[in-house]
């Protein structure tokens, strides 16, 4: 069981160019404002529409009549974001509307490809590039690389990595990506024993994940970093996008993982995490096999919060094991934690 675990939110990728959750909104509430002029689409995202009417042709219907029906689904989303937490808020409130959760979801997948490709991460595989590290320098994940391998051979890597466990609340596919390429660099892997590697890593995506990079030998529609979909290919990926209500369904294996590890950590790293009620619902523990958490230390981000509500953050993690556990709060960046709590995140490593 991994002994340290560290939670990713939005303000995490953002260090990368990937959006927050309001600039989420923004980009889906463009995406959705769909518009034509004289039969020629104007406004909102071309590919959206032709997935929308595939999604209309496999369900048995027929597109001139029914594609109506999800333009004004799709129109309701963008009309109504300004006013939802985020646009996974806004699904969740209207999950036995198909039409939004479809239009959501497609918009979600799409906005988040884009995203990557225009990201610090994306390198364009196809003409030979080669990740640049320096891009990275003001972001979280080279220090987070300096961590996981500080005083670390490569003969240790792997049982360094099954200490750890990622709860990535995120979309994106940026840490599993950078990961492979940071082993690749570092350590002078194949590309087949980095992959093998993250493959290896306890990782989950309560809220699903855009698309499986295709390395990890997944299905068919898995696309690269930051690659482009098709209408049919899009369409498929939104199916991977879950709602609140999706992930904690009961019995669901990956949130069990998830609460078993958060009960069971000795260090909580919380990045970028922004402590929505919905969120840490799915973080909470169901049942205790743990005497105490006296070991227990937590670790978060609270850049730019107020001190009423770093009270009230303090309250929500220690309420995750109902007593008082060490919550250590700093006003900073991600990249900011790793220096801010150097000591109390390095892993001691192993004599024998």
């Amino acid at each position: 069981m991994a002994n340290t675990v560290f939670i990713i939110g939005a303000g995490a990728s953002k260090e990368v160019n990937l959006p927050t959750g309001y600039e989420l909104k923004a980009e889906i509430g463009e995406m959705l404002n769909l518009k034509w002029n004289l039969g020629q689409q104007e406004s909102g995202d071309y590919l959206i529409v032709q997935a929308l009417k595939e999604f209309i042709r496999e369900t048995g219907g027929d597109v001139r009549n029914d594609l109506q029906k999800y333009i004004n689904d799709a129109r309701h989303i963008r009309n109504a974001l300004p006013q939802a937490i985020s646009i996974d808020n806004f699904i969740d409130a209207h999950r036995q509307n198909e039409g939004i959760e479809l239009c959501g979801k497609l918009a979600i997948a799409r906005a988040i490809l884009k995203a990557e490709k225009e990201s610090l991460l994306y390198i364009d595989e196809n003409y030979g590039e080669h990740l640049d590290f320096t891009k990275l320098e003001n972001t979280w994940f080279l220090p987070f690389f300096q961590c996981l391998t500080e005083s670390c051979t490569i003969d240790e890597l792997e049982d360094r990595l099954s200490k750890v466990s990622l709860i990535i609340f995120n979309y994106d596919r940026c840490v599993e990506y950078f990961l492979i390429k940071a082993f690749i660099t570092y350590y002078g892997l194949a590309g087949a024993s980095a992959i093998d590697l993250v493959k290896s890593l306890d990782i989950s995506h309560p809220y699903g994940v855009v698309s499986s990079l295709r390395w990890f030998g997944a299905k068919d529609d898995a696309l690269v970093f930051g690659g482009e979909p098709d209408s049919a290919q899009l369409l498929s990926l939104a199916s991977g996008i879950k709602t609140f209500t999706e992930s904690v369904h009961p019995g669901e294996s990956e949130i069990v993982k998830v609460r078993s590890n958060i009960e069971l950590a000795e260090r909580l790293v919380f990045l970028g995490f922004a402590f929505h009620e919905l969120n840490m619902e799915i973080l909470r523990p169901l049942k205790f096999s743990r005497l105490d958490f006296d070991d227990l230390k937590c670790f978060a981000t609270v850049l730019d919060v107020s001190e009423s509500d770093q009270k009230e953050i303090t309250r929500q993690i220690s309420s995750l094991y109902q007593t008082d556990v060490t919550v250590n709060l700093a006003n900073v960046t991600c990249t900011k934690l790793f220096s801010e709590f150097r000591r109390g995140l390095a892993f001691k490593r192993e004599y024998y």
